[in-house]
């Protein structure tokens, strides 16, 4: 009884230090119901999801940083609260280089305007806008079919680098650059069908919102990782809390294998703080179509991250 006690003790001291630690930066997250662990897991485990909930993140993310951090602890050969995991074997993501990675695409994308149609990508590639996605929504087969190849041909003659959102099959047909898929998008696939995309060339892009997805995310070797939503944004309704900063960072030190783009609610104001967790790119929506002037505003946005690359470099 004394030893159960005295190991309950101890776990409770492990999860204490890595709140006294990491505390600070995640103080804006409320506290989230812990998972129950399996007894016969790790301590370290087992104090890390506890600290980890208590920090605010929810059931599965809580649950990935665990094991990660039992895994460090591993490593390490001794716990060290002070140390948030960003190790990518420590969360079990897969060795470099990938077995089957798909086709790379620049490591800094740079101002990237998520757009509602082909008018709209054409506008902003000739504006200079290096990544531009096409995110339409309709559920008019012959529609979307006529967008895509209508975005694909939009982009000829600028250097823009295009993916098509979710529409993957018309994205292949047409020849785009490259394809961006939700989460739920991804899982729904069928392994033959993201070999299809893998096969056709196309780069690949994927929505994250917490650690488990990142996970998810690398077992299809994406061509970049998309991570928010960072700041509190209108256009979709959100599974998960804004991410903030803190969390972004860690995410970019965490993912830093990949090409990074930063999404939600993300304006003029908030480039260089983002910019400065690592991240190659920031993702843009109302940023640009709402603006009264959307060519003077894309101007201004990737100056913005010229003069932040040119302060200070990502680190990597």
């Amino acid at each position: 009884m004394a030893e159960a006690h005295t190991a309950s003790d101890t776990e409770q001291a492990m999860a204490e230090a890595i709140v006294q630690h990491h505390g600070a930066a995640y103080e804006a997250f409320p506290p989230q119901p812990a998972p129950t662990a399996d007894e016969r897991s790790d301590p370290v485990h087992r104090a890390a999801l506890q600290a980890c909930s208590r920090l605010g993140f929810i059931a599965h993310d809580a649950e990935t940083l665990a094991r990660a951090w039992a895994a460090q602890t591993r490593r390490l050969g001794r716990f060290d609260a002070a140390r948030w995991p960003d190790e990518p074997a420590d969360f079990g993501l897969q060795p470099r280089p990938h077995a089957q990675p798909f086709a790379a695409c620049p490591q800094d994308l740079g101002l990237y305007a998520v757009l509602p149609d082909a008018q709209w990508v054409g506008r902003m590639a000739r504006a200079g806008v290096p990544t531009v996605q096409l995110r339409y929504k309709s559920d008019d087969a012959q529609a979307i079919r006529r967008e895509v190849q209508a975005a694909v041909q939009a982009v000829h003659g600028t250097p823009a680098l295009l993916f098509i959102n979710d529409h993957w099959q018309e994205a292949i047909a047409a020849r785009a650059y490259g394809v961006h898929l939700g989460q739920e998008d991804l899982d729904a696939l069928q392994p033959a069908q993201l070999q299809a995309i893998r096969d056709a060339g196309l780069r690949l892009g994927v929505s994250t919102h917490g650690y488990a997805e990142m996970v998810r995310a690398d077992a299809a070797s994406p061509s970049y990782v998309a991570m928010g939503a960072v700041f509190p944004t209108t256009l979709k309704k959100m599974a998960t809390v804004p991410q903030g900063v803190a969390r972004l960072a860690a995410y970019a030190r965490l993912m830093r294998g990949y090409p990074q783009v930063a999404i939600g609610g993300i304006g003029l104001p908030q480039f260089a703080e983002v910019l400065a967790t690592g991240v190659g790119s920031i993702a843009v929506v109302r940023a640009l179509v709402s603006a009264p002037d959307p060519e003077a505003a894309a101007a201004e946005l990737m100056q913005a991250v010229r003069d932040q690359r040119q302060a200070q470099p990502p680190a990597r």
